[in-house]
């Protein structure tokens, strides 16, 4: 593995630094199924930290670096972790959370920290703790509808499944080189990107966070990139992208928000190379994925992973549809996570008995088995590959002054795939949108934040009083015609 600053590391040398990290955590107090909350730059040392937590049996629960104090009061006060590690530039405002929860605290930066001190001390050896395959490895939280995070339970078998079938499906091994350049808070850069490649053993190039100039360097030394659709329109406006550049290049992957057509299309024309879409969740890992040898088809995601049942049903009656029939898409299997945290009632509402879990995604699935999404049935808006769920962001906004209600909702944004757009009615005639983007800087992580403001007297509903965000979206693209923003 090799990192921003130049240094190259070794498996067993990786190895031997989860050992002393292991050894750590163990010191301050983690037993086999506590919690470790994690929110740190990606750096070595925070992959280490990943391994080591599973090697002693924890449960490793990492947070999206940009999330707010109080959004992760939240997370630990909901997961209860034993061990809390952060940025040192955010130790003095965690500590008072830490002590509350009863959680040790340590740091992690780009430079080190208490933890990476700490560990230098311990031995490079650790006895791995024995754990079942349904027992926890990770706990990754996503939104909901109703505003509330869910922090799906993720087993052993839940990630080892999933990395060994898509292991097997890309041909990843010890020949590729990734550059990774995805954060290491969600299943795809975590998961997809780093499980995969520590089962093949394959030489990774860790990337801080994206940089178009810093890609084109890497990509003409490497063989395989996983990325969200952003990294691929901003590699094509770029002239020193070219089929030269990647002629060492193997496979290019994308996924957690839908590819453009044309993307695919402009990116065949200047490198020779398709890029490969697949499908997949937090709660599922991966479900589907186009083939490695086949048509990669632009707007479809492929057919169901090895050993992966995927279905669909009509969402009134749960009835399976025929080919060709859109509905929800249900799936069954190894990945398919152990439900949510300390929400079984939520969990009993989105799995059922024969052990489908509904995902609320709109699909529809060929005869040949190919799928592909046709629409969000929970309202998600997919802004650079981060899910954004409307409803959090409207309880934020319906509890500032002078808003009396708001509705959130998603537009087509050429470079991030969609943009988040908010409509709010005012109490009166007077409103500061300063104020309220102020306001929800404290509060929201920034790509969480409406780019627009839509002021409206009322939001548009029909007979029964239920929103209609559809018409919410056609008012603010006429308006955006003719105003052009």
């Amino acid at each position: 593995m090799k990192c921003d600053d130049g240094v190259e590391q070794s498996y067993a040398d990786f190895l031997k630094r989860v050992a002393q990290f292991a050894n750590t955590i163990v010191a301050v107090g983690l037993a086999p199924g506590d919690r470790v909350v994690v929110q740190a730059p990606k750096t070595r040392e925070t992959l280490a930290l990943y391994a080591a937590a599973v090697q002693a049996g924890g449960v490793y629960l990492p947070l999206n670096n940009a999330y707010t104090f109080d959004e992760v009061s939240y997370f630990v006060a909901d997961a209860r972790p034993t061990v809390i590690v952060c940025d040192p530039k955010n130790e003095a405002e965690l500590s008072g959370l830490a002590q509350q929860h009863g959680a040790a605290l340590l740091t992690l930066g780009l430079f080190g920290g208490s933890l990476s001190k700490m560990a230098d001390q311990q031995p490079k050896e650790f006895a791995t703790v024995p754990r079942g395959e349904d027992d926890l490895a990770a706990l990754l939280y996503t939104s909901g509808t109703t505003g509330r995070s869910k922090g799906a339970m993720l087993s052993h078998k839940n990630l080892l499944s999933n990395a060994q079938a898509l292991k097997g499906l890309w041909r990843i091994s010890k020949e590729d080189r990734l550059v990774h350049a995805l954060p290491i808070f969600h299943t795809h850069g975590l998961f997809v990107a780093l499980n995969t490649s520590l089962l093949a053993g394959t030489r990774v190039r860790l990337i801080e966070k994206f940089d178009v100039e810093l890609l084109l360097v890497e990509i003409a030394k490497s063989t395989l990139l996983m990325g969200v659709p952003t990294f691929y329109t901003r590699l094509l406006a770029s002239s020193e992208f070219t089929g030269e550049l990647c002629k060492n290049m193997r496979l290019f992957i994308s996924g957690s928000a839908p590819l453009l057509a044309e993307t695919h299309q402009a990116f065949e024309a200047r490198t020779g190379h398709r890029i490969l879409e697949r499908y997949g969740m937090t709660e599922t890992n991966m479900i589907t994925s186009n083939p490695y040898d086949g048509g990669r088809i632009a707007g479809t995601v492929g057919y169901a992973l090895p050993s992966i049942e995927v279905k669909i049903t009509d969402a009134d009656s749960g009835a399976t549809l025929g080919d060709g029939e859109i509905g929800i898409i249900e799936v069954r299997g190894d990945n398919v996570f152990q439900g949510y945290w300390n929400m079984p009632e939520k969990t009993a509402e989105e799995m059922r008995e024969d052990g489908f879990f509904i995902t609320g995604d709109l699909g529809v699935k060929e005869a040949d088995g190919r799928v592909s999404i046709v629409g969000r049935a929970k309202d998600l808006i997919i802004a650079g590959g981060y899910n954004i769920y409307p409803k959090e962001i409207e309880d934020v906004l319906d509890d500032l002054d002078g808003i009396d209600e708001s509705a959130v909702f998603g537009v087509p944004h050429p470079d991030f795939g969609e943009s988040v757009i908010a409509a709010i009615v005012p109490f009166g005639d007077e409103l500061d949108i300063d104020q309220i983007k102020a306001d929800l800087d404290e509060k929201l992580a920034r790509f969480k934040r409406p780019g627009e403001y839509f002021v409206l007297e009322k939001l548009p509903r029909n007979t029964l009083g239920k929103l209609q965000k559809n018409t919410l979206r056609e008012m603010y693209a006429a308006k955006s015609r003719v105003f052009g923003f």
